[in-house]
């Protein structure tokens, strides 16, 4: 369903189940897709499941306005005031779990737990080996001057971001079916302002990050990364968000491990959330 928030702005959003609440937050450049071997997980553990798409991530949401992740944070949070969400646990994957952990530090007496899969936040500093898997040239190309990136993608942004999803997901690859679902959903010039945007926002987001992080939140924290994606990376850079880190590396998953490996997400996240 859309939550509209004012402003024009509308959220989508899946709300399912009844019990605690799980607000999952997806990154660039899937969609709630992601999260279809982790939701029915959660809700024959009893929770509530709450499938989010912040605007610029997907293809339902909308509205005016920078690509900020704090401000995609503070939207997240209103359409979850429209719906009546008091406290909850909160996933994110990718730029999602940037958004989730602002979302964190705005609200942190709301949020009881926090997931972070596959991410590393602007401004928090950790040591990035080298890597012969993980794609890199995303960010320059999608970070260079104003008019450069969008001459350079337009008419590309197909190849680009098919390019990425092959890459990223590691030698094990994502279904074919998800792979296509996702081409859809980003792969048009429609979407590629939304996307320059999202990543153009990474000063600004370093400087939000470093202030929320300032003092450690008190809400335990699990890292969910694959071997062949941001590795140890995760854990190291949530260790400078949270007091408490619970870790989980898929042995055989990229940048998608609710996807590649969701027996070994599954498996840690329940344990997690029920300690929480």
């Amino acid at each position: 369903m859309l939550v509209p928030i004012g402003a024009g702005t509308s959220i989508s959003l899946t709300d399912t189940g009844r019990g605690a609440a799980v607000v999952l937050l997806h990154g660039w450049p899937v969609t709630a897709l992601h999260w279809r071997h982790v939701v029915p997980v959660l809700l024959r553990a009893g929770y509530r499941t709450i499938e989010v798409e912040a605007r610029g991530l997907g293809d339902v949401s909308s509205g005016r306005g920078d690509h900020a992740k704090a401000t995609l944070a503070r939207e997240v949070l209103a359409a979850l005031d429209a719906i009546g969400v008091g406290r909850f646990a909160v996933v994110g994957h990718d730029v999602g779990a940037t958004v989730a952990l602002l979302m964190a530090a705005e609200q942190p007496a709301r949020v009881a737990a926090i997931a972070v899969e596959e991410e590393v936040p602007p401004g928090i500093e950790v040591e990035v080996p080298e890597s012969d898997t993980y794609p890199s040239w995303h960010l320059p190309l999608f970070t260079a001057p104003e008019g450069v990136a969008e001459r350079l993608l337009a008419g590309r942004l197909d190849a680009t971001v098919d390019a990425y999803l092959g890459g990223s997901a590691g030698p094990a690859g994502l279904d074919f079916d998800a792979h296509v679902s996702y081409m859809s959903a980003y792969a048009t010039d429609a979407r590629l302002a939304s996307t320059l945007a999202l990543y153009r926002a990474a000063p600004e987001d370093a400087s939000a990050v470093r202030r929320a992080v300032r003092h450690r939140l008190p809400m335990p924290g699990l890292a969910i990364a694959g071997r062949f994606g941001r590795g140890g990376q995760v854990a190291e850079a949530l260790s400078h968000s949270v007091a408490r880190v619970h870790s989980v590396v898929a042995r055989d998953a990229g940048h998608y491990p609710a996807e590649e490996a969701p027996d070994a997400v599954n498996g840690a996240l329940i344990p997690f959330l029920r300690a929480a």
